[in-house]
């Protein structure tokens, strides 16, 4: 496994080691040792989840509150552009944020710690994602930040208009929003 530099000391580029031939490909998409020694990320993940979006679905900026998540995100299918933003007050980060596109050519993993907030624009007509996370999904600490927030200034590699959840239209900026210590 290859590990990138984001462009934040917490968030992770990962690659794996794909072996293919005529036949098609194989890799390993997830093994804890490997990464935990090639990365560094030692940690329990104890649920997955997937998902499908159509092309110009826009999902995020999401985050827990009070039961942080750390994802590792990958594509199935289709191509994506993956967000997180430091959202820990007390990280000389905060407020700043990395994106990485990821695909289902390319094979790159994002780790995105705890204390972050993650989002993602679909690229392709469609896409479908799958990530493992750190803690379980609890809806009362579920919490949002505007995709479009002036201040964060996501350079969003749109062609036009993001399809939005009602959630998120409606998700405030982060300068009103609750975020970690």
């Amino acid at each position: 496994m290859r590990v990138i530099p984001s462009g934040l000391a917490d968030v992770l580029v990962l690659e794996p080691t794909v072996h293919g031939d005529a036949r098609g490909r194989l890799f390993e998409s997830y093994n804890r040792r490997t990464l935990a020694n090639c990365a560094g990320v030692d940690v329990e993940f104890v649920q997955e989840n997937q998902s499908r979006s159509a092309r110009h679905v826009l999902r995020g900026l999401h985050y827990q509150i009070g039961r942080p998540q750390g994802k590792l995100v990958r594509v199935l299918r289709g191509t994506i552009f993956d967000v997180a933003v430091d959202i820990r007050a007390s990280s000389p980060a905060f407020g700043r944020w990395v994106g990485s596109i990821l695909s289902d050519e390319n094979q790159r993993m994002l780790w995105i710690p705890p204390g972050f907030a993650h989002g993602f624009l679909v690229l392709s007509d469609s896409a479908d994602c799958l990530y493992k996370v750190t803690d379980y999904w609890v809806p009362e600490c579920e919490r949002g930040i505007r995709w479009a927030d002036p201040d964060l200034a996501i350079a969003w590699p749109l062609t036009d208009v993001p399809v939005l959840s009602s959630k998120d239209q409606l998700a405030p900026t982060l300068r009103d929003a609750e975020v970690y210590p």
